[in-house]
């Protein structure tokens, strides 16, 4: 069976926020400043679907849910640079190449709808995140970009699209 990457639609909403949660949970980083206690968590396709600028992909194989990643304008960051946000996949999903697949799709989205920069945070406790990051280019910030209020993220990385 081949793996879809579409658009969220309402039903995925408590698929998805479980996926968040365990991944969180399985890396020991469901700690408070984190997406684990966003209420926003609970509702994705509303949250993207009222923010212009916007998009949430998830990934899909035979109705079975493996992960999302999203683009998102956080409030702060310069014109121009959007946040890759909400990238999990399902444990079961991990180490297949979902994940690269999933940022080429959301980078391309953000290409194609005039951003130039993409900026993400992320936690030492996701370190295959990271590494997967590094090799698509994101390179290493100071300090955060925007207010995306998650005071738990402590890397924050860009990349130039």
């Amino acid at each position: 069976m081949e793996i879809c990457i579409r658009p969220i639609e309402p039903k995925d909403n408590a698929a998805i926020a479980k996926i968040i949660r365990t991944a969180l949970e399985e890396f020991g980083a469901n700690k408070p400043g984190t997406v684990y206690f966003d209420a926003s968590t609970d509702d994705l396709y509303s949250l993207f679907k009222n923010q212009a600028g916007s998009v949430y992909f998830i990934a899909e194989e035979d109705g079975s849910l493996l992960g999302g990643a999203g683009i998102f304008p956080t409030e702060g960051l310069p014109s121009g640079v959007c946040e890759l946000v909400k990238m999990y996949l399902a444990k079961a999903a991990r180490g297949k190449g979902l994940g690269q697949k999933m940022i080429s799709h959301v980078m391309d989205w953000a290409k194609e709808n005039g951003y130039q920069t993409v900026y993400l945070e992320t936690m030492p406790e996701l370190s295959k995140a990271v590494k997967v990051y590094e090799h698509f280019g994101f390179q290493y910030l100071d300090a955060p970009m925007g207010n995306s209020g998650h005071c738990g993220c402590d890397l924050w990385m860009s990349k130039s699209l």
